[in-house]
């Protein structure tokens, strides 16, 4: 997608599509000589019940009055709730509005977004977001050609550069959907290592230990969670080099089961064809290098994605079973369907050989996150209240929001096992919070930070900037916390 500015009127834009953001609060009288066709607009308001509420739109033809062909007229709500996360759920308004129509362009006004100078970078990002749609299995259906985005008004000096950041980021969630939304018979663990292995590039690096090299290191829980699979398990090291060796590098892990099927603590088969989204704390963590292999910061960046399927075969692992981890650690493994945290501590405890500054863990971790969250944050929890502080400061910019949860000591009573170091699962109680105490026990004295997505990596219903399907969130949210450790 290409973007840029135009100083015209706007009625002698040439564009498929103008799009002229509309106040509640404001009369629309006050449109007059602001916009084109300003009565035939009034008229249409009034007839329509048109009122600017927020997100609400009204698309219509200009019929040869004006070089736009079209006008869409998207709500702002009240001018004084306008905010940034508004003005990026806009572009995506738009975007849902006009994605199954054949459009090459799209013009925006700027006028109303006077006080936020970032506002086109907001709604190319959301506009991306929003116009997102996979098709690669419906018959006839082709990609679209790309979209042209043009702002009417004045591009300040940083703009450019503002708008080529938005877009990289859109595309790179929009990567980490298409895994996601990729059937579980496609997307196996070394098609997975092997989407892993394009983004290659001059300063990533990427190395994949198979079943054999896994192991050598002792990964003994990962192995028990794939045991069930004839599929070989994938242990990818993807590492972007962006600064001197001498600084410590930032891990970021993705649970990566690229269908769970719960093992032989089998789940409901209601809804069990979503459960290929388990792998989508790993593509977040891919999505995260898409961005750094075009855009990059001056940074040590390693992802691990320790991917695997979890089926019920007849070498499954069972309720009763003990394994060990690669610090020697046991773990009792009462339930196979909370296999995550079983692949997780093998990737935290390995990921402490790079002498990492922190490590972040992002996963579909627990159902117990939807009963607390519903479907509108990700669980946080972790043991450094300063890697929590940048976390919550990166969610207050892109959106993506996150709710703190506690780790009180207390927790570890629920995890004590009778024949163990540890068992898998705490009981119905605090599953939530369980869940990652157990990974708290793997990470020891690192900086460490948990982000559990169960409840929001995957949407059933439309929303803007999220069509159904794979939502790609943690993306932005991870870009955003690098930023802010690295600036």
């Amino acid at each position: 997608m290409t973007t840029g500015f135009t100083n015209k009127p706007p009625e002698k834009v040439s564009t498929d599509i103008l799009v002229i953001p509309v106040f509640e609060d404001i009369p629309p009288e006050s449109l007059k000589k602001k916009v084109p066709l300003s009565d035939e607009i009034g008229r249409l308001i009034e007839r329509e019940d048109f009122k600017g509420r927020p997100l609400e739109t009204l698309l219509f033809p200009t019929l040869g009055k004006i070089r736009a062909a079209n006008i869409c007229l998207c709500g702002l709500g009240k001018r004084k709730e306008l905010n940034e996360e508004r003005i990026r759920k806009t572009g995506g308004k738009v975007s849902s509005v006009i994605r199954e129509r054949k459009i090459r362009k799209v013009a925006f006004m700027t006028d109303p977004f006077s006080g936020f100078p970032g506002a086109p970078g907001l709604i190319t990002e959301g506009f991306i977001l929003g116009k997102y749609n996979y098709t690669a299995f419906r018959k006839g259906r082709k990609k679209k050609p790309a979209t042209e985005l043009e702002f009417i008004g004045k591009r300040e000096r940083t703009e450019r550069d503002i708008l080529k950041e938005s877009t990289l980021i859109g595309e790179a969630v929009n990567f980490a959907r298409d895994l996601v939304n990729t059937p579980a018979n496609y997307l196996i663990p070394e098609v997975l290592a092997s989407e892993a292995r394009k983004l290659k590039s001059r300063r990533i690096s990427v190395q994949v230990l198979n079943r054999r090299g896994i192991e050598r290191a002792g990964m003994g829980a990962f192995l028990a969670v794939s045991s069930g699979s004839r599929k070989d398990p994938q242990f990818i090291i993807v590492k972007y080099n962006g600064a001197s060796s001498k600084v410590p590098p930032s891990l970021l892990i993705g649970k990566s089961v690229t269908f769970d099927s719960g093992g032989l603590s089998l789940k409901p088969s209601e809804g069990m064809e979503k459960m290929k989204y388990d792998m989508a704390g790993g593509a977040a963590v891919l999505g995260v290098f898409h961005y750094l292999r075009k855009s990059g910061i001056s940074a040590n960046i390693i992802g691990i994605l320790p991917a695997t399927e979890n089926l019920p075969g007849g070498s499954a692992a069972k309720p009763g079973d003990i394994v060990r981890t690669v610090s020697g650690k046991s773990i009792e493994i009462l339930n196979t369907d909370a296999e995550g945290r079983l692949t997780l501590a093998d990737a935290i405890d390995f990921s402490k050989r790079f002498r990492p500054r922190a490590i972040i863990d992002i996963a579909t971790l627990t159902g117990a996150c939807s009963v607390a969250l519903g479907n509108e944050a990700i669980a946080l929890m972790g043991n450094n209240a300063s890697l929590i502080s940048s976390i919550k400061k990166a969610s207050e910019l892109t959106g993506e929001r996150v709710w703190e949860m506690p780790l009180f000591e207390e927790y570890r009573e629920y995890l004590k096992s009778d024949f163990a170091d540890i068992k898998n699962i705490g009981g119905r109680s605090g599953s939530l919070v369980t869940a990652a105490y157990f990974l708290k026990e793997f990470a020891g004295n690192t900086p460490w930070a948990h982000l559990d997505i169960a409840s929001t990596a995957w949407t059933d219903k439309e929303k803007p900037c999220y069509p159904v399907g794979a939502t790609g969130v943690g993306v932005r949210l991870l870009i955003s916390l690098l930023k802010e450790l690295y600036q």
